[in-house]
């Protein structure tokens, strides 16, 4: 492999994640965890299926923090993962800790990587990543529009009737319960799904979309979402190491577009090599223009939480 990928955090997000780029042969992986013996034993794990799923990809495990050093890439999923009754914005003051901590890690062991932020609260943990590093914000991306724009799919999808393939759709904003499902964008082999779908429907899709998380958590009790959740990161990992220039929504650095300033909020980018090259503006009503400022006003809210 010419490419090395770490992953930090070995619950289920991250070991799935390194399995995940490992099998697509992206990267060789380094799964780093606090906890002894579980990054190795998962590494191990994965490495062991390695002659059936046919990758020669590396997988190893460490707990020492410098072992992401000389990465291309690394994906932040540390942290503690949500509970039946949290929001993720309760896991603010926990995470922020965990995350500032594997950020000066990664700044101090591996300059020159891409960021991908995975931990939640999503869009304040990208924020944190971004001050901590101090890395060009370019190349610090939150993964949190892929993950809210799969969700979206699946349901057209699956109240259609139809591939899972035909169907396109994007979600801005915050991953929060004021995201922005872009109906009017959302398609099926091109046929607008308004015309496919009644509103009454599409609507109780765009509220099952924003608590999509939630749904999981309330069925699982004891965890949250991982498997489309590292579908979505490594999505993100291919797109930067293949220099794909894949259109993507991610938590980016904005600027003036959308009418965001200096905050990381979901938009759609075109990911490459250089992390973040382009932010795409569509054009958006007056109405999903304001949803999705109030989405970025309550990360901001957030934000201002970690007296950074």
């Amino acid at each position: 492999m010419n490419h090395k990928v770490t992953v930090f955090g070995a619950g289920f997000v991250g070991a799935t994640t390194a399995q995940r780029v490992a099998e697509k042969q992206l990267a060789d992986v380094t799964l780093i965890d606090i906890i002894e013996g579980m990054p190795q034993g998962k590494a191990l794990d994965v490495m062991e299926s390695a002659c059936l799923e046919r990758f020669d990809a590396k997988v190893t495990g460490s707990n020492n923090s410098a072992d992401c050093r000389d990465s291309d890439l690394v994906v932040i999923t540390s942290g503690v993962a949500r509970k039946p009754g949290m929001s993720r914005d309760d896991l603010l003051k926990i995470n922020a800790g965990i995350v500032g901590t594997v950020s000066d890690a990664i700044k101090a062991n591996a300059p020159n990587a891409i960021v991908i932020i995975v931990s939640n609260p999503l869009d304040v943990m990208t924020y944190l990543a971004g001050v901590r590093l101090g890395f060009p914000k370019n190349k610090v991306i939150g993964m949190a529009g892929v993950l809210d724009s799969a969700r979206f799919r699946c349901f057209i999808a699956m109240e259609l009737g139809v591939s899972m393939r035909d169907v396109d759709a994007m979600v801005l904003g915050g991953h929060g319960d004021d995201m922005v499902p872009l109906v009017r964008y959302a398609t099926v082999a091109g046929i607008k799904v308004e015309d496919l779908i009644p509103k009454d429907r599409l609507d109780a899709m765009v509220a099952r979309t924003r608590t999509g998380g939630a749904e999981i958590v309330n069925l699982l009790k004891t965890g949250s979402a991982y498997y489309a959740p590292s579908s979505s990161a490594v999505e993100m990992v291919s797109a930067v190491l293949n220099d794909e220039k894949h259109v993507l929504p991610c938590a980016a650095w904005c600027t003036g577009q959308y009418g965001v300033n200096d905050m990381f909020v979901g938009v759609p980018c075109v990911l490459g090599k250089n992390g973040v090259e382009k932010i795409i503006e569509l054009k958006l009503t007056d109405d999903e223009l304001a949803q999705l400022n109030k989405s970025a006003d309550h990360v901001l809210e957030n934000v201002k939480n970690l007296n950074l």
